[in-house]
């Protein structure tokens, strides 16, 4: 199975000041295990997440890259890994395809991964990601991490299912 993982708020801990390196990058606890499990599992994971803090200036593309290099490095320790990393460096007044909800980063993933995204599900904290998955045609779900505990409800589709986080939706899969 493709599971498709956005970063902040479901990985690791969000910051309305953004994510601007490696020191500032915490995992939620379990995340790491989670994923490592995943990768156990034998399931291909990846990320799109969107990074306007890259088109605001707060941060080069080779602090990105240290970024996750640095979330690679903490992933090894837990014998897991990401298998691909996609990610928007736009700002919303950019207007661009990627930034979800726009589904252009799923859309790049599905490219990549054509025999696996029919059964993709993606799994974010935010409003937008659920839009970006219906958008491209997978599964959403939401974890209560991060923004997740703040979405109104009411506006998630009755199918989406909601999970404390990370960890407790991987100790749920069927």
């Amino acid at each position: 199975m493709l599971i498709i993982l956005d970063r902040d708020g479901v990985i690791n801990f969000d910051s309305d000041n953004y994510i601007k390196s490696p020191e500032e990058w915490i995992p939620i606890p379990g995340s790491l295990e989670a994923i490592a499990m995943l990768n156990q599992k034998k399931h291909t994971v990846v990320i799109a997440t969107n990074q306007s803090g890259m088109g605001r200036g707060y941060y080069l593309r080779s602090m990105l890259e240290a970024i996750h290099q640095k979330m690679q490095q903490e992933l090894l320790k837990k014998h897991g890994h990401i298998d691909g990393i996609y990610f928007c460096p736009h700002t919303p007044e950019d207007h661009c395809a990627c930034r979800k909800p726009r589904p252009g980063l799923l859309l790049q993933i599905k490219k990549d991964y054509p025999d696996l995204f029919p059964q993709a599900v993606l799994i974010g904290d935010a409003l937008r990601d659920l839009q970006a998955a219906r958008a491209a045609g997978c599964k959403a779900i939401l974890v209560k991490t991060g923004k997740g505990s703040e979405v109104d409800l009411s506006l998630v589709d009755a199918e989406v299912p909601v999970y404390a986080d990370l960890f407790d939706y991987v100790q749920q899969m069927e």
